[in-house]
């Protein structure tokens, strides 16, 4: 007889574990239950469908060879049964029976299973304000909301959008608005930075300027507390400093998972209600598994579990999952929280912690930022990648790694790369010394990861000091706050005589690079000088020089001014 293994969801982890069952176990009965009729799809790219980057809402559904995912597609390629806009009820363990009903008619069946798995996926979270509930607020829960905002702006009755949430779909919608259509778009975030927690601030910082200088209203440190509207339809958006006109609100503050039917069902679920899963993907119940947005899925670095909401996590849960119910012991060893998007021409990744996180997480986290090229300085399309390395100090260990560069691979590779040493708990010397592919027109000789690697371990041994760019930029603003700093700049007197001029000798220092070995004797003693190049590795090296003749009344502006030009502060022009 063969084995009857019911799969609730049908998204992403749900047809994962389906498809992959029928070719481990191919008499095995897999059926999937979803309530949606739509199934299958890429949630990741509804943004990229708002903005026509994706033509059609069947791509997102279609295979690579032009299929459409739906049921009889699961029916005769996969010999997977679907039922659509079939909702399961109640979970009866004892029994061994899932309670559904149909949509289309409120018709009710139990359908009995040997094994269980919940691909319930997340929702969500609506903030608790008036006029949530208004017409025209969208969550981006689901496919049909994203083709109902494509049509609405299509029509032309969409001018003003308004995006709650400054996490990554919040800002993938941005785009969407203002890149095809054209839309005058803003972004409300209420924590004091973009992608809170994710990057470190000048990481956001520089994704916030770029965001600005292509259209986007960016309000950080500030919350929505209302949304007004007229005859049932959202036209306003109301914080404690302003009011935002918006023909459609976008809410993207986050999700939560969909386990009411795992905790009715007495499963054991966490204090944020994510299902709790052992290392082979099974339930408090063994015969019932959990994959995808559902779960609380272990951080490898801190050895926390939350929500973990990526639909690359769901595939490889998913197979996971299917592995374990063939027979095959497989273990999920959890993720490092990787990430990359795109915004206009820009793109922007992480992997690990923040320099914030780690230390809030016990850890003695310091952080180098660099500005590298992506590939040699002499190639044609050569291009500034700064990237950011987290490392501990008391054992090197890497933590985790940031970057911001031109849309195109060269950020994600030096992420990829990253990610894959992090869940191997490497050091900043295996980072040095990873072997990464080189030739001109894909990267330089010494790769920017291990160059940044490399600037860790100057400061990890105390052959570099750094000055910390919050500080360097309050000073900038105010040089009252610092009055025995000056700065020391090493560029081409073409460069630095801008700021010479603006500022004055008294704070701003012009000796060029080749020259300060013959002429460091005019530099003083009395004041901290901020030493500042580009991408901060001749200030490092003029560091080293100036410590060796008795100068070590110096600090390093990390990532140079390659750095704090993106950050678009008003003083550089």
């Amino acid at each position: 007889m063969s084995r009857k293994i019911v799969i609730i969801g049908g998204v992403a982890a749900g047809p994962k574990t389906a498809c992959r069952l029928k070719r481990l176990l191919p008499d095995a009965e897999v059926r999937i239950i979803d309530q949606d009729s739509l199934i299958s799809y890429g949630g990741c790219g509804i943004p990229y469908y708002v903005s026509g980057d994706v033509s059609d809402e069947k791509e997102l559904r279609n295979t690579s060879f032009h299929l459409t995912r739906d049921e009889p597609f699961f029916a005769k390629a996969k010999g997977v049964t679907v039922s659509t806009r079939t909702r399961a009820l109640s979970v009866n363990r004892q029994g061994k029976k899932v309670l559904v009903e149909k949509l289309g008619d409120g018709s009710r069946e139990e359908i009995p299973y040997d094994q269980l798995v919940l691909a319930t996926g997340s929702r969500p979270n609506v903030l608790p304000i008036p006029g949530a509930d208004l017409e025209r607020v969208f969550t981006i829960s689901d496919l049909h909301q994203a083709i109902t905002i494509k049509e609405l702006i299509a029509k032309g009755q969409v001018d003003k959008a308004v995006v709650i949430g400054g996490g990554a779909i919040g800002i993938e919608m941005a785009e969407a608005f203002v890149d095809l259509w054209g839309l005058k778009a803003s972004i409300l975030e209420f924590m004091p930075q973009l992608l809170p927690r994710l990057v470190d601030w000048e990481f956001a910082g520089m994704l916030e300027q770029h965001l600005k200088d292509k259209g986007v209203d960016v309000f950080t440190g500030e919350g929505a507390t209302a949304i007004e509207g007229e005859a049932g339809r959202a036209q306003r958006v109301v914080t404690p400093q302003r009011t935002l006109e918006a023909d459609l609100v976008v809410m993207a503050v986050g999700v939560r998972a969909r386990s009411e039917l795992a905790q009715e069902a007495g499963l054991l679920v966490d204090p944020q209600g994510n299902i709790v899963v052992n290392e082979h993907l099974q339930t408090s119940d063994p015969d019932i598994y959990a994959a995808g947005d559902c779960i609380a899925v272990k951080n490898r670095l801190t050895g926390k579990s939350g929500i973990a909401p990526m639909g690359s996590l769901a595939n490889k849960e998913g197979r996971i999952v299917a592995d374990n119910l063939a027979g095959i012991p497989t273990r999920y060893q959890g993720w490092v929280g990787s990430f990359i998007l795109k915004a206009f021409e820009r793109c922007l990744g992480a992997t690990g912690l923040t320099l914030e996180t780690a230390r809030a997480e016990g850890f003695d986290a310091a952080a180098v930022t660099t500005a590298q090229s992506d590939r040699a300085h002499f190639f044609p399309t050569q291009a500034v990648i700064p990237l950011r390395m987290v490392f501990d100090r008391r054992d090197r260990r890497l933590l985790g790694v940031q970057g911001f560069g031109p849309m195109g691979d060269a950020v994600l590779a030096r992420i990829d790369a990253a990610a894959a040493l992090l869940q191997q708990g490497a050091t900043i010397d295996d980072v040095s010394q990873v072997e990464m592919a080189y030739a001109p027109p894909f990267a330089t000789a010494l790769d920017a990861l291990n160059a940044t690697a490399n600037v860790a371990d100057n400061l990890a041994a105390g052959r570099l000091r750094c000055v910390d760019n919050a500080d360097y930029l309050a000073w900038m603003e105010d040089f009252a706050s610092r009055p025995d700093w000056v700065a020391l700049d090493i560029r081409h007197p073409n460069e630095a005589s801008v700021l010479v001029d603006k500022f004055g000798t008294d704070q701003w220092l012009s000796i060029p690079y080749i020259e300060v070995r013959d002429r460091y004797q005019e530099l003083p003693t009395d004041k901290m000088m901020i030493i500042i190049c580009d991408a901060g590795t001749r200030s490092s090296e003029i560091q080293i020089f100036l410590d060796s003749v008795g100068l070590n009344n110096n600090l390093v502006l990390s990532g140079g001014f390659n750095l704090i030009r993106r950050l678009g502060v008003p003083w550089l022009g």
